[in-house]
């Protein structure tokens, strides 16, 4: 994934402003996704501005990076990673605009609630505007909002949809499905208190646009979101949040599915609530 010109690379990114994509058409013509498999260099080549999503709500989010009542190192230490088995007390069972909220105001909720926002940040419904101020709304600590909102708004303008494929609703061309979904494999927490929390999310996902003609095939990924979390109104919220690729591993021998399956299991395949 890159914002810029470079490929795409590991390491700790931050992110201060808004980058320019670059798009590669497609080496082959027809079905860019049928038929032949792909290698390492390949797939990254094929990627246009797949992961756009991550880079750019990540960009906006350090950029507006402030205070907050987030935990130091010095303060607390570092803590013990948590066991990778799944393990909880209870899920989230309430939604506010779709989103899980209600998250408990312990260390288990605060992992509940950055898996759940990681995967809304990411979610095609950021670049609707209809349902963009839902989100920021619900996500965000109310004195992060304003200002969020204004920003996300001149960043995904009619030029950066125009990229992307998609018309100023935030919506594909007529037979293509646009696809932005993170699937969080698991959390830990290097800072936890009860008036804020340090949460690390490492997720995959797949991202792009899928149709036969499409300049932008779906492509998956691998990355770590950090979100700092504050407690607020009752519930667990963001205050800032950067975002870091990998820990991605080698990639699998799979078959690339034709546009037509990948676009019926967007359809057919809900997403789910996180919990630890």
């Amino acid at each position: 994934m890159s914002l810029g010109d470079g490929a795409s690379g590991g390491g700790d990114r931050e992110y201060g402003g808004v980058g320019q994509t670059r798009t590669r058409l497609p080496d082959r013509g027809g079905d860019v996704y049928g038929g032949a498999r792909r290698s390492r260099s390949s797939s990254r080549g094929l990627v246009t501005v797949v992961g756009v999503v991550v880079l750019l709500i990540a960009a906006i989010a350090f950029a507006n990076r402030g205070g907050g009542d987030s935990p130091s190192d010095g303060a607390h230490g570092k803590r013990t990673p948590a066991p990778t088995a799944a393990s909880g007390t209870r899920p989230v069972q309430s939604k506010t605009n779709d989103i899980p909220s209600g998250f408990a105001h312990d260390e288990q909720g605060a992992q509940s609630a950055a898996a759940n926002y990681a995967v809304a940040l990411v979610s095609a419904d950021i670049l609707k505007p209809a349902r963009r101020s839902e989100i920021v709304q619900q996500v965000f600590v109310p004195d992060q909002v304003s200002a969020l909102e204004d920003k996300l708004n001149k960043a995904y303008n009619k030029d950066f949809l125009d990229k992307i494929g998609l018309d100023e609703n935030g919506n594909p061309a007529a037979g293509h499905t646009y696809v932005s979904r993170a699937m969080p494999i698991g959390t830990k927490t290097p800072q936890y208190a009860d008036t804020a929390a340090t949460v690390e999310v490492w997720c995959t996902g797949v991202f792009g646009t899928a149709g036969e003609d499409s300049t932008n095939p779906v492509s998956s990924d691998w990355f770590t979101m950090t979100l700092q979390l504050r407690w607020s109104g009752g519930d667990w919220k963001v205050d800032t949040f950067s975002q870091k690729s990998g820990p991605a591993p080698v990639n699998g021998d799979n078959k690339i599915s034709t546009s037509g399956e990948i676009s019926k299991a967007v359809e057919e395949f809900g997403g789910f609530t996180y919990a630890r």
